[in-house]
């Protein structure tokens, strides 16, 4: 198996039409559902550039930095990528998390994706989960008025639901066999639906009540991320 199969595999997606990827990249710039970032290498910091730099001087540079772009972000630089989806969801009668929820409820399904395998199992996949639902977190309002405002999707009576600007929880959906992707969504506090997998293959992870933004850097500190910061194009 190739690795462009195995990666297909992985994020069950089907191989595209030059066209098709075009009309899915426009898609993803217009539409108020989607969201998506790209997983650059990391940019060059004061202790790289001078070989000895401390980490004070280093946090500092990098807070300063300014992303150059076709540079930093050069196709050579992207490693993968994190992409969240809105959408409305029927939850189970069953389901204790929502039980005072309407029937149908708001939440955020998540995608993420390293490509090449030599930068795989070095974090850089844990990283830019946790910066993506950082930046989720910090502009959840914003995210879900533009949600509320695409109307595409919407049918009647689903604006009250969406208006009520809560996003209800996270969920991600892995091959089953993919025990790398599940171990690493557990590791940050998804729990399995289902010990058994769907008619797919796939397990249904859920994160709730992710608006705290302690847990953010408890996951931050605990995996050695020095931190999360949203920095300007020039």
């Amino acid at each position: 198996m190739s690795g462009y199969q195995e990666i297909q595999e992985a994020t069950a997606s089907e191989p595209l039409t030059l066209e098709e990827e075009y009309q899915m990249q426009h898609s993803w710039r217009q539409d108020a559902d989607k969201l998506t970032f790209i997983t650059c290498q990391p940019i060059p910091s004061a202790s790289t550039a001078s070989g000895e730099a401390d980490a004070s001087e280093s946090s500092q540079a990098a807070s300063s930095y300014k992303i150059k772009p076709m540079d930093d972000d050069a196709s050579d630089r992207m490693i993968g990528d994190v992409n969240l989806f809105l959408k409305l969801e029927e939850h189970g009668s069953n389901d204790q998390e929502l039980e005072n929820a309407p029937e149908e409820v708001v939440v955020g399904e998540l995608e993420l994706m390293i490509a090449e395998k030599h930068l795989q199992r070095r974090g850089f996949g844990r990283a830019s989960l946790v910066c993506f639902l950082n930046y989720v977190v910090t502009h959840m309002d914003q995210i879900l008025s533009e949600y509320q405002g695409h109307t595409g999707s919407m049918k009647a009576g689903e604006s009250e639901i969406i208006a009520a600007k809560r996003l209800e929880y996270f969920v991600v959906r892995i091959a089953a066999s993919n025990e790398r992707s599940v171990a690493l969504f557990k590791s940050l506090g998804f729990t399995a639906v289902s010990d058994e997998p769907n008619v797919f293959g796939e397990l249904e992870l859920r994160k709730y009540s992710l608006e705290d933004s302690g847990e953010l850097q408890a996951w931050m500190k605990h995996y050695g991320i020095d931190a999360y910061r949203e920095l300007p194009y020039n």
